[in-house]
């Protein structure tokens, strides 16, 4: 008879029959015994330590899967959603002679100074008066290329050939010479395009228009635009007040910064380069990690650019991340922002007005040059604002 420390032998152990069976691990049936199952839990204590390893690790990847899925379905809802929100206008349309499509990607950047929708409050704070017309203080021309971006701004006063167009009335007007900003007061984003087509040789792809309570609206959801000023701006007509070094404005101080001109040294064209600064210093915070990885900023970010925004047809979500990014990128070694170059800052139009005219040689190789891609030899407006 066996004493209660002898183990069964093999033939009459339960637990070493089902091991050869399958039933148990093979471990559990002590070797030493011929197979008998020794009285213990070591064997089973001994695989408890990995499935469970293995059952955490099932369960943090179901976890990884699971969050990965919700941010891809959250990303894929604010896009459609944004994408739905844009607001889009008939600005780019054919016509007979109008330029070939060349290499590279072109945008039309417009910011508009209308006051619609504004109360009279909003045009005492914001200085802009109480004009019914509709006007554009920036006119800008963003090339995308394999040269790096470029951003070219047109004077609004360049004295250029509007071409012949019909209002949506009905009545036909003749090509005439005026102020280039008149194409946009007379036939909108649509005759605006086609004169910078047809003056320039450049093929637009993509219009882009802001108005003045956009300005503000995008900067105040951003948190404010950091930028460096090398000189104060003080200007009594845009009510700007902002002292020289790095600052960073918010929405009202930032429209008062792109709209001040009288008290510049160089007038408009000064006004150019603050313009210039000042869009590549708030794409530079449009793109960053604050933005776009902090939900507080990014959905008012969204909304105010939605909002304020006004696009081509042709422009949906991905078009308008790649015009943010070229404007970012604008202002790194690669890129080069530059003005068409002048032969008369002060020249007198036969009707009073006063208006700038181009260079013949020099506008035309700048406007050759982002037509079919070729590296820019104008030279870059420099960056900081000048006179007070």
């Amino acid at each position: 008879m066996t004493s209660p420390e002898d183990p069964l032998p093999p033939e009459l152990s339960p637990r070493a029959q089902a091991a050869r069976l399958g039933g148990v691990p093979r471990e559990q049936a002590d070797p030493a015994t011929g197979g008998a199952y020794r009285a213990g839990r070591s064997g089973r204590k001994a695989e408890r330590g990995p499935r469970r390893r293995r059952s955490r690790w099932k369960s943090l990847l179901l976890l990884l899967g699971v969050l990965v899925v919700l941010l891809l379905l959250v990303v894929a809802g604010t896009w459609i959603w944004a994408d739905g929100r844009l607001t889009k206008v008939a600005a780019i349309t054919d016509y007979s002679g109008r330029p070939a499509d060349g290499p590279g990607t072109n945008w039309l950047i417009v910011g508009s100074d209308s006051r619609a929708g504004l109360t009279r409050q909003q045009q005492q704070e914001l200085h802009v008066g109480s004009d019914t017309g509709v006007n554009t203080d920036t006119i800008m021309v963003l090339h995308k290329g394999s040269n790096g971006p470029v951003l070219m701004s047109i004077p609004r006063d360049s004295y250029v050939t509007i071409p012949a167009w019909t209002s949506s009335s009905g009545t036909a007007h003749a090509s005439h010479k005026d102020k280039i900003n008149a194409a946009f007061a007379a036939g909108g984003p649509q005759l605006l395009v086609k004169t910078v087509e047809t003056t320039t040789g450049i093929h637009l792809d993509h219009y882009t228009e802001v108005g003045f309570t956009g300005v503000v609206d995008i900067v105040n959801a951003l948190g404010g635009v950091p930028i460096c000023l090398s000189a104060p701006v003080v200007d009594a007509k845009s009510g700007a007040d902002l002292k020289a070094g790095c600052q960073t404005l918010k929405g009202t101080q930032s429209l008062q910064l792109v709209r001040t001109r009288y008290s510049l040294p160089d007038s408009d064209l000064s006004r150019i380069q603050n313009q210039q600064q000042f869009l590549q210093a708030m794409a530079k915070q449009v793109v960053s990690p604050g933005t776009w990885l902090n939900p507080f900023t990014l959905y008012p970010f969204l909304g105010a650019a939605l909002d304020s925004l006004t696009v081509d047809r042709g422009t949906g979500m991905w078009t308008l991340s790649q015009f943010g990014l070229q404007m970012h990128r604008v202002s790194g070694s690669g890129g080069k922002t530059v003005t068409v170059p002048l032969s008369t800052q002060n020249y007198t139009t036969p009707g009073g007005a006063s208006a700038v005219l181009w260079s013949p040689s020099g506008s035309a190789t700048l406007f050759d040059e982002i037509q079919n891609d070729r590296p820019v030899t104008a030279k870059s407006n420099p960056s900081g604002t000048t006179g007070s």
